[in-house]
């Protein structure tokens, strides 16, 4: 990978923890993943001003961005359940280390990424890692929220394959990333009115407002520096460098008083570890 590349996946996995640990201190993280994407859409709309050219040049790119769009509304439904329920060390490690098992073999068998011994090792530790942080597994809320953890996990990988394939067909990524978020915003408000009511939601959207848009700004520059750097790498490098974000998360959580126990944190470095590791050109 080259230097520009892991600099941007690097402060990609830094802003990306970032915009989760900003979220988690919303009063209703459920509500306030709303107004988050919300920002990021008008965010991702002022990106595609400065475009040149095609948007997607294909059908096929338009089809994996819509696809994208329909993983992150699933994404980001379970992703403000799993942080309003578990501790954000635990749900996001599950979250990003179980996305990385699912995307690192599909890179592989499907887009031709290589394998190396480094990249077996690091998918061992990783693996490893979850099963440890999970020996004993959760009880009470923190439990349903690890469960949404690990379906979040399944739409970020979705996700990332989805944007990697459309950047191949050529689609451009100020289009992209607005294409997406446009797809999941109205699945994600619907199902928010469903579960809590139009009045509820209206009401709890603009509860802390400069929370929200500092949020939304930070979870734009993210997902930019991502497919910058996703149209220059591998999908499974790039996603696993980007899960470097655990350590990044573990670190802000503790600032948020947060405590894991010694075994979760131990897994968690395991996790962390496995994705360097993946990461490590053969």
């Amino acid at each position: 990978m080259e230097t520009v590349a892991l600099v941007l996946v690097l402060s990609s996995a830094f802003l990306h923890a970032s915009w989760n640990a900003l979220l988690k201190r919303h009063p209703n993280p459920e509500v306030g993943v709303v107004s988050v994407i919300t920002v990021a859409v008008v965010c991702g709309a002022l990106w595609t001003l400065g475009m040149r050219g095609e948007a997607f040049p294909t059908v096929r790119g338009l089809t994996w961005a819509l696809g994208a769009g329909a993983c992150e509304s699933i994404y980001l439904a379970s992703l403000s359940r799993a942080l309003k329920q578990a501790p954000l060390g635990l749900a996001y490690t599950v979250s990003r280390g179980g996305a990385m098992l699912l995307v690192w073999p599909v890179s592989v068998l499907w887009l031709g990424e290589a394998v190396s011994v480094w990249m077996v090792s690091g998918a061992v530790l990783l693996g490893v890692g979850l099963v440890v942080m999970n020996l004993s597994p959760p009880k009470g809320p923190a439990a349903t929220g690890v469960a949404w953890a690990a379906l979040a996990a399944v739409c970020i990988a979705g996700y990332h394959l989805s944007y990697k394939l459309a950047l191949g067909e050529g689609a451009q990524p100020p289009a992209l990333f607005a294409t997406g978020l446009l797809v999941a915003l109205p699945v994600l408000v619907l199902e928010r009115v469903r579960k809590l009511g139009w009045s509820t939601l209206k009401r709890e959207a603009v509860v802390r407002p400069g929370l929200v848009v500092f949020t939304g700004i930070v979870c734009t520059l993210s997902f930019a520096l991502l497919l910058s750097a996703l149209g220059s790498s591998g999908a499974g490098v790039v996603l696993t460098l980007r899960n470097t974000s655990i350590a990044f998360a573990l670190g802000l959580a503790a600032l948020q008083g947060e405590r894991l126990e010694r075994r979760q944190l131990a897994g968690a470095a395991l996790v962390a570890v496995g994705a360097v590791l993946l990461g490590v050109p053969g």
